[in-house]
């Protein structure tokens, strides 16, 4: 298994400095370069795992916290097992952060990630790829059709509020997306009905985007998350697969 270097480190932004992990394989080379949007649980030792994991592969992976204008990571005092239904105050601190983090502050934020790669010695020239997790896969969409220029491949799992009734729905960017998108819904998910996984299809569709979205049969919210009482082992396993395959066409 190839060794893998994991750093903190800090990023610049419009609105102050970002943390966040860096992880890639540790051999002094460049690698792609792969940008991975948390969940609302934020930066944990869950997520440098899965970055970990993906740099193992070969990509230099960035985490970072997109609640950054509330402070550095860990900003909740999590428990090494979350279980929202034993501790539903949780997303009464969450809440506030989530509504915060406009589509605007965001995408500015996610064009200084961009920057930063592009400006790592660590990562390859070229563009990237992007993936997210519950909220983080509203926002892998949302730069995939604000930076269509630096995002060669964009994946979401189990996200919320894609295709929303809203003005500033996800997949209204549809028609300025160029990476393939690929896309994996629980379906059990309240936050994502079947009217929005029809609606996000038919935007995706319309505007000729390369994508491929599908429904994991029995995968509840959160599915690919191992230290939450959502994991799924067979769609976390899947979602592996699928969002590798991605990468591997991509770069």
């Amino acid at each position: 298994m190839t060794a893998v270097q994991g750093t903190a480190v800090d990023i610049p932004t419009g609105d102050g400095t970002a943390d966040a992990y860096l992880a890639h394989p540790a051999d002094g080379a460049a690698h792609p370069a792969v940008l991975l949007f948390m969940d609302a649980f934020g930066l944990r030792p869950q997520l440098r795992s899965m970055a970990d994991r993906l740099a193992a592969e070969g990509y230099a992976v960035l985490v970072p916290n997109v609640f950054h204008r509330h402070g550095r990571a860990p900003l909740f005092d999590l428990p090494e097992f979350i279980d929202p239904g034993a501790r539903p105050e949780i997303f009464g601190r969450i809440g506030p952060a989530m509504r915060e983090l406009t589509n605007e502050r965001a995408m500015r934020d996610a064009g200084a990630y961009l920057r930063w790669l592009a400006e790592s010695p660590a990562v390859a020239d070229g563009p990237v790829a992007v993936t997210g997790y519950c909220m983080g896969a509203r926002l892998s969409l949302l730069t995939a059709g604000t930076y269509p220029d630096r995002v060669a491949a964009a994946a979401g799992f189990h996200g919320g509020q894609l295709a929303t009734d809203t003005p500033d729905s996800p997949h209204l960017v549809a028609g300025e997306v160029t990476a393939e998108l690929y896309f994996g819904h629980a379906n059990q998910d309240h936050s994502l009905p079947e009217e929005q996984i029809e609606r996000l299809e038919q935007a995706l569709t319309a505007a000729g985007v390369r994508h491929r979205c599908e429904v994991y049969a029995g995968a509840p919210h959160g599915f690919t998350q191992a230290d939450t009482a959502a994991y799924h082992q067979e769609g976390d396993e899947r979602h592996w697969s699928a969002l590798l395959d991605l990468l591997k066409r991509t770069f």
